[in-house]
């Protein structure tokens, strides 16, 4: 469920909002690897903290549970929604960790592409041909297939088998 940003303002405090703002799209793909590892870091910390409450709320509620204040929790709307949008930008974090993890790895392996690539044209320059060795030059000789081909297609050799099968199955019925 989307949250509008005056919820968020209500719900969570200014670190968090804070937090929560970075992970948003214009200033999460601003920010550099360290800072967006930092960035995580922080807003897992939150919400798990925030989801542990909730937790603790929830047992409380249900009677599990021995109350951490004064009165029982009757209610934890509030904990939900703040874990909801904690949860909703972890999301966002992650996506970009993730993204940026593809990238990179594009990235290299286009590098290793061309790495043997390169390589390989070095290797084919430098190869000289020397014949005095034990090397098959000319590669594998194709061996032909001594197995005759079927010529009779698939679809005919079944229906000729159900033929018989049903042929014989009217005989033993008689």
């Amino acid at each position: 469920m989307a949250v509008s940003q005056k919820q968020e303002q209500r719900l969570l405090t200014k670190d968090e909002l804070e937090l929560v703002q970075k992970s948003r799209h214009p200033g999460v793909q601003e920010l550099s690897d360290k800072e967006l590892r930092d960035v995580t870091k922080l807003l897992r910390e939150r919400r798990d903290k925030v989801q542990s409450d909730a937790h603790r709320m929830r047992r409380e509620m249900r009677g599990k549970a021995a109350p951490k204040g004064a009165q029982p929790v009757t209610k934890d709307h509030g904990t939900k929604a703040k874990l909801s949008v904690l949860a909703m930008g972890m999301r966002r974090l992650n996506g970009e960790q993730e993204r940026r993890r593809q990238l990179g790895a594009r990235i290299a392996l286009v590098e290793n592409a061309r790495h043997a690539l390169a390589l390989t044209k070095e290797k084919k320059t430098a190869k000289a041909d020397d014949f005095n060795t034990r090397q098959a030059h000319q590669g594998m000789r194709a061996v032909e297939n001594t197995k005759a081909k079927s010529l009779v297609r698939p679809m005919e050799r079944g229906r000729l088998r159900k033929a018989a099968a049903v042929a014989q199955a009217k005989r033993d019925a008689r």
